[in-house]
């Protein structure tokens, strides 16, 4: 007797080709970033979205990168799905779709920057 909780190969297949097509949409439909760096003579950090277009940001406005070292803010890593920045060093990670929305942290942060502190 199969367990009520277990797929069927059948269904699994069915599952992971379902999660496939999604993927796919949400690829086609997001901006998602190809690569990233930080180039320490604008103190920006740049990311090369898969359209081919770049966007940059001053690294100070990105929640957990303000006042950060060149060399720690240098160690961006991208998603492999392309939809995040990461920063191991300094626990940061920031997404790229609200970046490009000019939301560079929590509502707290951007309250902050803002200058709607309370």
């Amino acid at each position: 007797m199969v367990p009520s909780n277990t797929l069927s190969a059948a269904d699994l297949e069915a599952q992971i080709d379902r999660a496939e097509r999604v993927a796919q949409l949400a690829d086609a439909g997001e901006p998602r970033a190809q690569a990233a760096h930080y180039d320490r003579d604008t103190d920006r950090v740049v990311i090369q979205l898969r359209d081919g277009s770049v966007f940059m940001f001053p690294s100070r406005l990105g929640q957990g990168l303000a006042g950060a070292a060149a060399a720690d803010l240098a160690r961006v890593e991208v998603t492999p799905s392309g939809i995040g920045l990461h920063w191991e060093r300094l626990d940061v990670d920031l997404q790229v779709p609200s970046l490009l929305r000019g939301i560079y942290g929590t509502q707290a942060w951007m309250a902050r920057l803002r200058g709607d502190v309370g």
